[in-house]
């Protein structure tokens, strides 16, 4: 069999789309490790045979076939001689929309309806093998929400898939840096908050994130928030995060920024007093749990102690201010500011009907940084002062210097 390249998988589905493919993938017929490797190819793949083109850099992977034999992502045998056919290796994909390829001229393959399902605005699976493999739950809630502007649902059928490995048990499996990276992957989607629904919609939510699901059905006060389920506020704030196409670093700390509220008892609803300083035991659990980055950690810790601080800025007294600028660490990294304030702001306007209002605290807080940053103890007088004596009077100057642009001092 002679070899034959074809470019598959997103590129194809996002090029019939109207988008611009952000990478491309091949796969190869009729060839072996050795012909590839002597081709000038450079291997990158350990469990089955991928590599590197020589110039463009484009990742080919040899046709394969996968047969489930155990748990997880190392439960597969792989086969990749080279009598395997496109047609065998698209059928191992997950959803139809990415079983698409096209030939050296141009033509579409596309054995499973993946056109015809990009229609009718479908994620739809392959085949039953879709339940081999718990990460497919994780992907489809990944494309409902990255393509949920141009109308996409999830198959009913495949979400009866999605509840059957839910059900199973099978995504306690998932390694936690494969689980990770799809959830990385969503909080980047134009929709992230339609993850999160899909994942809840088939059982998966109270599996991987039972802290998020908890949210679900906790009421809050209607005059702070008139969409009143704690749940749906977290998916608007996310939600309002993408549209101000703020990082995914900062939608998913407000994945976790109410997290406390799901630990007040009923008999306090619909007021969740101390809710903030509750959640951060939880937030640091999720995120060790999902060995998430240190620095998406430490963005979800402040924007879930402080959110409700920062709302309140505009009221606060210049020490106050100080004193929320330290404890957001912003002294040590002023870089940070830019999230927490994107963060602190899709909060509050992830609201039924109050997406639009203003947030004059986001320039308040900036304004003051500024200040609090132009005044090092280089420029004081301290003479005759000890180390700690040096601090206060460098932390008087600064408050001094936030009440000449926000208001009278403390």
């Amino acid at each position: 069999m002679a070899r034959a390249d074809y470019l598959v998988g997103g590129a194809v589905r996002d090029e019939l789309l109207g988008l611009t493919p952000t990478e491309k993938d091949w796969v190869v017929t009729g060839s072996t490790p050795e012909e590839m490797l002597a081709a000038g190819y450079r291997q990158v793949g350990a469990s089955f045979p991928v590599f590197l083109h020589p110039e463009t850099g484009e990742e080919y992977a040899l046709a394969r076939t996968e047969r489930k034999q155990g748990h997880g992502y190392h439960g597969f045998a792989v086969d990749f001689h080279p009598g395997v056919t496109l047609e065998d290796d698209l059928r191992r994909r997950d959803l139809t929309v990415n079983a698409m390829a096209r030939d050296g001229r141009g033509r579409l393959i596309d054995p499973f309806g993946g056109a015809r399902d990009l229609e009718a605005r479908v994620l739809r699976h392959v085949s039953p093998a879709f339940r081999e493999d718990p990460l497919r739950v994780l992907r489809a809630a990944r494309f409902a929400a990255r393509f949920a502007p141009l109308g996409f649902t999830v198959h009913a059928d495949t979400m009866v898939l999605m509840r059957e490995i839910t059900a199973a048990g099978e995504l306690s499996h998932l390694a936690a840096e494969r689980t990770w990276a799809e959830i990385e992957g969503a909080m980047a989607a134009a929709r992230p908050g339609r993850f999160v629904e899909v994942l809840r919609d088939c059982g998966a939510l109270a599996v991987l994130l039972p802290e998020v699901d908890a949210l679900f059905g906790v009421p809050q006060p209607e005059n702070f928030h008139p969409e009143i389920d704690t749940g749906v506020h977290v998916l608007m704030a996310m939600n309002q995060a993408a549209a101000a196409q703020s990082t995914p670093r900062v939608v998913f700390s407000l994945l976790l920024h109410d997290l406390g509220k799901g630990l007040t008892p009923r008999s306090e609803w619909p007021s969740h007093v101390g809710h903030e300083e509750a959640g951060v035991p939880l937030v640091e659990a999720v995120c060790e749990r999902l060995r998430a980055p240190n620095a998406h950690r430490d963005l979800a810790l402040r924007v879930g102690r402080l959110h409700l601080r920062m709302h309140r800025l505009c009221n606060m007294r210049p020490g106050n201010v100080m004193t929320l600028i330290e404890e957001a660490d912003l002294l040590r990294r002023p870089d940070d500011l830019a999230e927490f304030l994107a963060a602190c702001e899709a909060d509050y306007r992830g609201r039924l009907g109050l997406e639009q209002r203003p947030y004059p605290q986001a320039a308040r807080l900036t304004a003051a940084l500024e200040a609090v940053l132009a005044v090092q103890a280089r420029d004081l007088d301290t003479e005759g002062l000890a180390g700690p004596q040096i601090g206060a009077r460098l932390r008087e100057a600064r408050v001094a210097a936030i009440a000449g642009i926000a208001g009278p001092a403390d």
